[in-house]
């Protein structure tokens, strides 16, 4: 199943090319529960995922593949809109971990926290806020918590997922710490929607690939993860418990590389969809606390052929 967020805060089901709307009989489901919570639909859509479920499939079968509106005709949004946290992995495939010159993986680094403000909605635009700070693209394969997990195994781990989607992580390099670098406002495009397990399959043999302006900068299978997406997961559960919606993204592969104004930079997730967001320099001011030149920066990205 393929769950989007759409319009004005509508949930909708995406079958083929178009999306069924299903959010006014989910709403009166969840809205009848006695243990109603006060946050985003999405949310609690995830939450009781198992019990609206049933629903959710009788409503696309009695309205049919037909039915709906044509993708291109609908807004889609972050699919989900107000996580508690957004756990992210440093340096979690080896070719990254060579391109950055890093001495330490994820095995040594552990995990950063990025603010669930940053979040981009698809066809959203990444705002630079500096002129003088380099700004890198960084392709990810994200998970979406679907129950409360604290202090669980890799075993365990991929039970608690509800579902995958893509994630853009858009980095300033410099000295800051990685929260800093990675929190400005447009800094997390997520989507195109939220993909079930059951439908995606196996998360260790998902390819993903990153483009901008239509050149190929990364590309990459999840099987090349230093910890796979349940060993991540359960890891971050030994720090933090994790709440149903919140975001877990496994790092970036190799071919990091810096965007800038004007660019328009497209994530293909296999069996997720695309992602595809523009890039603007307006409005750019001097870094007020310099901080370029230091920390880990990769190679300058190949020249672009006019």
């Amino acid at each position: 199943m393929r769950i989007a967020r759409f319009d004005d805060d509508r949930i909708g089901i995406v079958v083929h090319d178009r999306v069924l709307d299903v959010t006014d009989r989910i709403t009166a489901q969840l809205d009848a529960s006695p243990h109603r919570a006060p946050y985003s639909l999405t949310r609690r859509l995830i939450t009781h995922f198992t019990t609206v479920r049933p629903l959710v499939e009788q409503l696309v079968a009695e309205l049919g593949p037909d039915a709906g509106r044509p993708l291109e005709d609908v807004r889609l949004l972050a699919p989900v809109a107000d996580p508690t946290k957004i756990v992210a992995a440093p340096v979690n495939y080896r070719d990254h971990q060579s391109e950055m010159n890093e001495a330490f993986h994820i095995s040594s680094l552990g995990f950063f926290l990025k603010s669930p403000s940053s979040i981009l909605d698809p066809g959203g635009t990444v705002r630079l806020p500096y002129t003088d700070r380099r700004f890198d693209h960084e392709a990810e394969f994200a998970l979406i918590v679907g129950r409360r997990a604290g202090h669980i195994t890799p075993e365990q781990a991929l039970d608690h997922v509800f579902g995958y989607t893509g994630l853009m992580d858009i980095t300033m390099r410099g000295g800051e710490d990685r929260s800093t670098r990675k929190s400005f406002d447009t800094f997390t495009p997520m989507g195109p929607w939220i993909v079930t397990p059951d439908e995606l399959g196996p998360p260790e043999d998902v390819d993903l690939e990153l483009t901008v302006n239509g050149e190929l900068r990364q590309k990459a299978n999840t099987r090349d993860l230093i910890w796979s997406a349940a060993r991540f997961l359960a890891y971050a559960s030994t720090v933090t418990v994790l709440e149903p919606g919140d975001v877990v993204t496994t790092g970036t592969p190799a071919g990091v590389a810096p965007i800038e104004d004007g660019d328009s930079v497209e994530l293909t997730v296999d069996r997720i969809g695309r992602l595809s967001v523009e890039v603007s320099a307006e409005g750019a001011v001097p870094c007020p606390t310099g901080g370029a030149g230091r920390g880990p920066v990769p190679p300058p990205a190949p020249e672009r052929s006019n």
